[in-house]
């Protein structure tokens, strides 16, 4: 398994990848944000530091996010409530506060690990969701969209016939805190629509949010 952690302090990160070396685990390091975007593409489960000297670390969370699924561990000093929840609301699949030892971290990257790998792919009757691909296809045939619009599909596909909240996926495709205009999301399902074979698959109800419909989750 290969682990990229994205620490710029030495006395934290030499001895943080000597270690996770000794638990079997094959460790890349960079400590700046500029490389740890491009250099998560390639990693199995990124370590995070939030600290960063050219940028916080929420922004290469978010950049990473927009891009792959790679799982993330927020390894940080920063402990407070507001840290861990946007930490978590932006895609981090953990969270960790230093100090910490390395037989624990060891365990939890293996955890976030297998668990990403029961989550990778998502089958909603007709639709399938390859999230680590992050490929969509409905009744067989693959779509192409933008990666807002696999976002949006990927919500609603979790829960076929759910309501999902204007503000849920707001928050869940855009940011936890959005302070744009509620027609951004319209524009992106209105498109998202005009992309799938059958437009009428995602349901508005009016004044509350999307729903995929139950006849295409079920795949009648």
């Amino acid at each position: 398994m290969k682990v990229l952690v994205v620490e710029d302090d030495p006395a934290v990160a030499e001895p943080l990848v000597e270690g996770l070396r000794r638990h079997g685990l094959d460790v890349d390091h960079v400590a700046y944000a500029a490389q740890a975007v491009t250099a998560a593409r390639e990693a199995d489960v990124v370590l995070l530091d939030l600290g960063l000297p050219d940028d916080d670390g929420l922004n290469v969370l978010r950049s990473v996010r927009a891009t792959c699924e790679v799982p993330i561990i927020i390894v940080t000093a920063r402990g407070d409530e507001t840290d861990r929840v946007v930490g978590l609301e932006l895609g981090a699949d953990d969270y960790v506060v230093k100090p910490f030892s390395v037989r624990e971290l060891s365990a939890r990257i293996r955890a976030v690990s297998r668990r990403r790998r029961v989550e990778a792919s998502l089958d909603a009757g007709r639709v399938h969701i390859d999230k680590s691909r992050r490929q969509a296809d409905f009744d067989g045939v693959s779509l192409d969209l933008t990666a807002k619009e696999f976002d949006l599909l990927a919500v609603l596909a979790e829960e076929p016939g759910r309501v999902v909240p204007r503000q849920e996926l707001l928050s869940r495709v855009w940011d936890p805190v959005w302070h744009g205009s509620g027609k951004t999301l319209d524009v992106h399902v209105s498109s998202l629509r005009r992309k799938l074979p059958d437009p009428a698959a995602i349901e508005t109800v009016r004044g509350v949010g999307y729903r995929l419909a139950d006849e295409v989750g079920s795949g009648r």
